[in-house]
């Protein structure tokens, strides 16, 4: 089952203007900046109360966040669920009739195993199912 909002992902086209923007109207600095290689991105979170958002700004043009920033502009990206069991998750959302983007989960931000299922799926919102990695 899906946990908590783990996060919301907003995609920004300059991540140092975005940071000071949030820092401004949450009144608090990132916790983190991290970047992922596999997705051509810049990540950067913030807390808001117990919730977190999810800077994430391309580092190729050709990258998810790129793509989406050129279709549909700047803002909200993903939400992001937390799971206990993403393999466990995947197969639930599947056998349900969801189209899962991935069909392994990959390391993602924020010490994260991370999946996504496609927002034809999910009217329109793309989803993230997040599980923390246990070192």
């Amino acid at each position: 089952m899906l946990g908590k909002i783990e996060h919301l992902g907003i995609a920004v086209k300059d991540l140092k203007q975005a940071n000071d923007l949030y820092t401004k109207l949450l009144g608090r600095q990132p916790y983190k900046q991290e970047a992922v290689e596999s997705e051509h991105v810049i990540t950067s979170f913030f807390t808001a109360g117990e919730n977190k958002i999810e800077l994430l700004a391309a580092t190729s043009d050709d990258s998810a966040i790129a793509k989406h920033i050129e279709k549909r502009g700047t803002g909200i990206h993903h939400v992001a669920y937390a799971v206990e069991n993403i393999h466990a998750e995947m197969q639930r959302l599947e056998s349900e009739g969801f189209t899962l983007i991935n069909k392994e989960p990959k390391k993602g931000a924020d010490n994260k195993l991370v999946a996504f299922i496609h927002p034809k799926s999910t009217n329109g919102v793309l989803v993230e199912l997040c599980q923390e990695i246990q070192e």
